[in-house]
């Protein structure tokens, strides 16, 4: 574990195990790099090295006032890479951190990078516009924002306790702890962040960031995901990905890294070992 120092003097808090071919994982809104744990240690047994950050505003990192934009996003994360010299490295993002991924390839290159897989990601965009008539409206977003205005805790307990793992849906059995994690990691970050967050993965058109990428990408998407609707990103994303994989689940939860790791896992080793 460790800290960089942005140029903006923001300090970044990152996880750094083991050696091998490094996986750099990118966060979803409003979480911690803690949230990849099922990830990083499958991985880390099966021989790679894992990195994962705490996002600006995010858990460990400074709670900045200003910054919390995709553009800073993918900025402190080829900051990170940088520091790391890291090479040959694969990137996998989870919601807003599959955005992050596809801004950080899109505007500093892929030089340093072999493949990507973005999760439940955000791309090509969330709000609806009239380029985009499949997005959800932007009042949707507003009220997220007016929900953590209002109570911060008791939203960040109701989010994970319904539609992020999917413990709304009849049939599946709710996880006490899971809901604990998420709040838990989203209380550590900062309310501003977390605010403005919500414009940044919602409003950012990815739309020509994912022409520009050309390294593949498995884009792994499910048709339940109640957080980021499945028809308006996943499949989409995939076609305007020169290289994409759209890979599918039926009735998988938004946070299925977590509900369904030993799935995420096994698709994710096959797609890096192909």
């Amino acid at each position: 574990m460790g800290t960089i120092t942005t140029t903006d003097g923001t300090e970044i808090f990152y996880k750094d195990w083991g050696s091998g071919q490094p996986i750099v994982f990118s966060h979803g809104w409003p979480l911690s790099a803690d949230d990849w744990d099922a990830q990083m240690l499958f991985f880390l047994q099966h021989g790679y090295r894992v990195i994962a950050h705490d996002r600006r505003g995010h858990g460990r990192s400074t709670q900045t006032a200003d910054g919390h934009d995709m553009d800073h996003y993918a900025d402190d994360l080829a900051a990170l890479t940088a520091h790391l010299d890291l090479d040959n490295a694969i990137h996998v993002g989870h919601s807003t951190g599959g955005g992050e991924v596809v801004h950080y390839l899109a505007r500093h290159g892929e030089s340093r990078v072999s493949k990507a897989a973005i999760l439940c990601a955000v791309p090509p965009l969330m709000v609806q516009t009239d380029a985009n008539p499949g997005g959800l409206p932007k009042d949707v977003f507003d009220g997220l924002q007016a929900q953590l205005a209002a109570n911060r805790s008791e939203f960040y307990r109701d989010l994970p306790a319904g539609p992020f793992y999917g413990f709304n849906r009849p049939g599946v059995e709710s996880s006490e702890a899971v809901i604990q994690n998420w709040w838990r990691q989203g209380m550590m970050g900062g309310a501003k962040a977390h605010y403005d967050g919500i414009v940044a993965f919602s409003q950012t058109d990815f739309t020509e960031d994912l022409k520009k990428i050309t390294v593949p990408v498995l884009v792994m998407h499910s048709e339940d995901d109640q957080i980021v609707p499945y028809a308006a990103s996943g499949p989409l994303s995939a076609k305007l990905l020169q290289n994409g994989t759209l890979k599918t689940y039926k009735d998988f939860p938004h946070g299925m890294p977590t509900t369904q790791a030993e799935t995420i896992n096994a698709d994710l080793l096959a797609f890096l070992q192909s």
